[in-house]
């Protein structure tokens, strides 16, 4: 993989989608994970003096928040922090409680939290007439692995087109900080979660699927079961016919 001419490509990919859109900029949420730190370091190479990093804490583990902000630092990113525990506590405390099956309960948690952080990064966007740009990736995406409305509800995905494997070397070329890249991947939505404990199956064996199309055919049966019953996530809502 040229990860040099990619990074030039992203970066000029970006610069057209926000001057197409009539914006000025790009806002992201920074996670203080390996792929929003490779948008976050993208964004800032196509807009250094219009890119805002917020880093969104919603009862989540401080070794993110501190990543996040070693990003920020590294790459001359501007940021607001803007805590959301209050809100997803005032959330739950409204919301009903069907009393469903604890790990249902505790999806539904995280995606609200998700969904937070999206209502959150538009009203900054719209206050300063910025896109939003977000770090999904095309494994991610191929299995489904996003909150419908959450950090699926952007405007850009600069990632949308790489692996995971491809975005750790693009996250070496750009020089993120090493103990993101090697840190396991997790959406930090709770204590102990990663991406490939929920998921069922590593990235490296999901990336060699997606590129070449050889796995075992127990493994093929479950990522197009999760690419199937996510199907929905990448679509419009569906219309009546009438």
């Amino acid at each position: 993989m040229d990860t040099e001419q990619i990074t030039r490509k992203l970066v000029a990919w970006i610069k057209e989608k926000v001057q197409a859109a009539g914006c000025r900029g790009v806002v992201l949420g920074l996670s203080g994970g390996l792929d929003s730190s490779v948008v976050g370091a993208l964004c800032q190479r196509a807009f250094p003096q219009n890119t805002l990093g917020v880093i969104m804490p919603c009862h989540s583990i401080d070794t993110d928040k501190a990543h996040a902000g070693i990003v920020a630092s590294r790459f001359d990113i501007p940021t607001v922090e803007t805590p959301l525990d209050g809100a997803f506590d005032a959330m739950i405390k409204i919301l009903p409680d069907n009393q469903p099956d604890p790990a249902i309960g505790n999806l539904a948690r995280a995606n609200l939290k998700a969904r937070l952080r999206m209502v959150t990064l538009y009203y900054i966007a719209n206050q300063l007439k910025y896109i939003v740009a977000g770090s999904g990736n095309r494994s991610e995406i191929t299995a489904g692995y996003f909150t419908k409305y959450g950090d699926g509800g952007v405007d850009i995905l600069p990632l949308g087109n790489l692996v995971k494997g491809e975005v750790r070397e693009l996250a070496r070329y750009l020089e993120i900080p090493r103990e993101i890249i090697d840190k396991p991947p997790s959406a930090g939505l709770w204590e102990g979660q990663t991406d490939e404990t929920e998921m069922g199956f590593s990235y490296e064996a999901l990336d060699r699927y997606i590129l070449t199309g050889d796995a075992p055919e127990e493994l093929k049966r479950k990522i197009e079961a999760r690419k199937a019953a996510a199907a929905h996530k990448c679509t419009m809502p569906p219309i009546a016919d009438i």
